[in-house]
């Protein structure tokens, strides 16, 4: 470990120098790529920093303890113990930063919410979804654009899709996609009943034609006019925007902009970001068919995670770690249960158990 440790300081030092470079900073690019390197291995050296400073104090206090001076000795060997705790605790820390690290932790992300079984209650439980990511957004500060959504009658969502950008969203929000079941009484329902819904959500890491090769030859591009509602003007011009990728099959229809052209840049977004996800999971094979796996069939047996409102508690499956505390969960309160989902990937990639 401390080879690879010591290389790292190595690099680390290497693109520090790079930083005051000219000829790095006169391309924006190459400036771009290596502050994101040296970013990424900033908390590492630290952390391996302040391992050797305790390690250098362990040293020095056990020539205290074998030295003449009965009083310093004594400090020293008081003040051992805490020196190692802090040294084993540096180390276990080392290690979990070591973990190889999910390329594509630095992604923005479309986020995608659809309806499962349930009908009007499972499309007023995408809406619901959609604000708890919104809120979760807002308190780390990233920024959400909305790209695509169809609503429902009742005032909720059939789906809807957005970017959130920011940073590290991917690396936060990667273990949100799959089925989301939601047990509470309807507004709808008027002999109290608790009824079981359940909506799928999708998390795909932003994409551009760096890393998908788009031929304009294999898109089919359609306009029309906009449906439903929208405002003034919004079905009176030919501003909808269907892209088909022909190879694949892969449809994207954007109507919420009055801009075609927005509506197409759009679309573009969406179509690159599966394209990409595919391209992964065809490269990857853990990760075949991972927006299918997420996403299932929305039947009820398949599920992620279960938010249950009468009891105001919020259960991850996976984890199986339940929250009392749903009423903040839903506000964007999610860190604790989202770090527990981290502490789980990287035990199982360190081949352990989460404390």
């Amino acid at each position: 470990m401390f080879d690879k440790l010591d290389e790292v300081v190595r690099r680390f030092e290497e693109l520090t120098v790079q930083l005051q470079d000219s000829g790095v900073y006169s391309d924006p690019a190459r400036l771009q790529q290596v502050t994101r390197e040296r970013k990424s291995l900033e908390e590492i050296v630290k952390t391996y920093r302040e391992y050797r400073r305790v390690e250098q104090e362990i040293v020095g206090n056990d020539q205290l303890i074998r030295g003449d001076d009965r009083d310093l000795a004594a400090l020293a060997e008081a003040e051992l113990p805490g020196l190692e705790g802090r040294r084993e605790e540096h180390a276990e820390r080392l290690k979990v930063l070591l973990v190889p690290k999910d390329p594509l932790d630095e992604k923005n992300i479309l986020l995608e919410i659809r309806a499962g079984t349930g009908g009007e209650e499972a499309a007023l439980f995408v809406a619901d979804l959609f604000r708890m990511y919104q809120r979760y957004a807002e308190r780390r500060g990233w920024k959400l654009e909305l790209m695509s959504e169809s609503q429902a009658s009742a005032g909720g969502l059939k789906e809807i899709i957005a970017l959130l950008s920011g940073d590290r969203v991917y690396s936060h929000l990667k273990f949100e996609g799959g089925v989301h079941r939601v047990q509470r009484v309807p507004t709808t329902e008027s002999q109290g009943r608790i009824h079981t819904s359940t909506v799928t959500v999708a998390v795909l890491p932003e994409a551009d034609e760096l890393d998908v090769s788009l031929d304009p030859k294999d898109l089919e591009i359609s306009v029309s006019r906009a449906g439903g509602p929208g405002g003034q003007g919004v079905n009176t011009t030919d501003s909808a925007v269907r892209i088909t990728h022909k190879p694949t099959g892969l449809t994207v229809h954007c109507q919420d902009e009055r801009s075609q052209i927005k509506n197409k840049a759009k679309a573009k977004k969406i179509l690159l970001a599966r394209l990409y996800d595919m391209k992964m999971a065809e490269q990857q094979a853990d990760r075949t068919q991972k927006r299918r796996s997420m996403v299932g069939s929305g039947e009820r047996a398949e599920k992620i995670r279960t938010y249950n409102f009468p009891q105001n508690r919020v259960t991850d499956h996976r984890i199986s770690m339940t929250l009392k505390k749903l009423d903040r969960f839903i506000e964007g309160d999610m860190d604790e249960m989202l770090d527990a989902l981290k502490a789980d990937f990287q035990a199982e990639a360190l081949g352990g158990t989460p404390d």
